[in-house]
């Protein structure tokens, strides 16, 4: 499966191998130099946590270069009316009758804790494409589902909230 990303997404991404690349690479091959000149190697712990840097370093780059070669470039753009990537979306919770709010954006970006909610969450995928109002269901697993009601849209541009412009 590939992920969805959007073109931010890529390019953040992308400085982020850079970074790595000619800053980290630099710094944990200096210190891999610096921890072996101190002498017996199978005793040196510094030298196995430099080792251990590094390679991890190496790692997170063919990781996000992975990343990207696979990636299935997905629109940030959506309807004016319709909840899409980069969208805060208010959503009222029948069940527990509470209203929350959070931001639909792509799987990498996702973090619930920071009302990050991916597309591809039960409820990312729910609210994803309707407009405020609608009354959607949640379908978590084959046994169990529950409905919310899409009480206002907003645009999220560069990583900064606007303010909600449906209600």
């Amino acid at each position: 499966m590939y992920d969805e990303l959007t073109k931010k997404d890529i390019e953040k991404m992308e400085e982020e191998i850079e970074y790595r690349k000619l800053v980290v690479r630099k710094e944990a091959l200096e210190a891999v130099k610096e921890a072996r000149s101190h002498g017996d190697l199978s005793e040196n712990f510094e030298y196995h946590a430099a080792k251990k840097d590094k390679n991890q370093n190496e790692s997170r780059i063919r990781y996000l270069e992975r990343m990207i070669k696979t990636a299935k470039v997905v629109s940030e753009d959506s309807k004016e009316d319709e909840v899409g990537i980069n969208n805060t979306v208010q959503v009222y919770f029948e069940d527990d009758d509470e209203t929350e709010e959070f931001t639909i954006v792509t799987t990498v970006r996702g973090n619930s804790l920071k009302g990050l909610i991916s597309t591809e969450s039960p409820i990312g995928k729910a609210v994803f494409g309707h407009k405020a109002g609608d009354r959607v269901e949640v379908k978590v697993n084959d046994d169990y589902s529950y409905y919310v009601q899409i009480k206002a849209i907003g645009k999220q541009v560069d990583d900064e909230k606007i303010s909600i412009r449906k209600f």
